[in-house]
């Protein structure tokens, strides 16, 4: 269920009396960098605060959280992670809210799949192979079993898989060549930096779990206004504005 909590409570606040400035370290989940990034930069352009980001893939990121890791938020790439954060008193209870939701797309730049069907290659990969996230430790990951399941190729398909350890990773895979084909994050396939495709389907949602973001602050951070202040911009105007820009949903 999306989440949009205890904002009302502090948009007042953000918007009409700005503390002083602080320090916040985010932790990413590595599909999200790049607009996170660019939602650093607009955040402390529009306040005093400073920020710093660590990115990894969101099941490292609970690991190194829950052993002592230094951060003040999370946003994660599912609501699991952050819900164990809350659930374990490692988060500010209240505090987790949905941000962004993604989608997978099928995506290759094999010249043999050229003005191809991307989807249908999959019913045969012979000897390709397809790259997807590790679904042990990332979201995007298991959001892409759950399609192979779906479809009934999860058997056949196993053994031409390459993991990747977050979805940063799968798509290295495709764009190097070491996977002819990926399953990475829509927002991956709409970067203009990305290689022309040869081709590209999007993953009907319906075909897996939502992949519901969500961003939680954490309890170190309980007291920290710049922490506070980025987790009500995050789901503002500028914030969402800045997120459906780089091709992500957001909560209505």
């Amino acid at each position: 269920m999306i989440r949009r909590p205890f904002i009302a409570l502090l948009l007042a606040t953000f918007i009409v009396a700005p503390a002083a400035a602080e320090q916040v370290t985010i932790a990413v989940a590595s599909n999200f960098r790049t607009p996170a990034e660019a939602l650093v930069a607009q955040f402390m352009l529009d306040t005093a605060h400073t920020v710093r980001i660590s990115s990894a893939s969101t099941g490292k990121l609970f690991a190194q959280i829950s052993n002592g890791a230094p951060f003040d938020i999370l946003l994660a790439a599912d609501s699991e992670f952050p819900r164990r954060l809350e659930e374990s008193g490692l988060a500010v209870s209240g505090t987790r809210q949905t941000y962004a939701t993604g989608s997978l797309v099928l995506w290759s730049q094999d010249a043999r799949l050229a003005n191809g069907d991307c989807r249908a290659a999959l019913n045969n990969l012979r000897r390709m192979r397809l790259a997807i996230a590790n679904p042990v430790i990332a979201p995007y990951g298991i959001a892409a079993r759950q399609f192979l399941h779906a479809e009934g190729l999860w058997d056949a398909i196993e053994p031409r898989l390459v993991y990747g350890e977050n979805i940063a990773q799968t798509l290295h895979f495709v764009v190097s060549g070491n996977a002819e084909l990926g399953l990475i994050a829509r927002s991956q396939a709409l970067d203009s930096r990305l290689p022309e495709a040869s081709c590209a389907w999007a993953v009907p949602v319906e075909l897996h779990e939502p992949i519901e973001q969500q961003a939680v602050v954490l309890q170190r951070a309980a007291d920290n206004t710049a922490a506070r202040d980025f987790a009500v911009y995050l789901v503002g105007d500028v914030g969402r504005d800045i997120i459906t820009r780089f091709g992500y949903g957001v909560a209505e």
